[in-house]
């Protein structure tokens, strides 16, 4: 494991409180699985933000465009 992979994975751990283990283990994977493609949402959701939508919305909004290759990950 890159320290880069071990790095996000810690973070994401931290900002996954309260989600259970198998639920983060999923989203790990996945994120394992493309990396690219959640670099690009994490991406989209930013801009979304600065035009002055919560980060909520900003994540549905965005995730919607991508359900397709998100399903295809699971």
């Amino acid at each position: 494991m890159s320290i880069k992979t071990f790095l996000m994975k810690k973070m994401l751990a931290s900002q996954m409180k309260g989600v259970p283990q198998a639920e983060q283990d999923k989203i790990l994977t996945m994120i394992e699985k493309n990396p690219d493609l959640f670099q690009k949402i994490g991406t989209e959701v930013q801009a979304e933000m600065k035009k002055g939508k919560d980060q909520m919305a900003a994540t549905m909004e965005v995730v919607k465009r991508y359900e397709a290759e998100l399903k295809g990950l699971i």
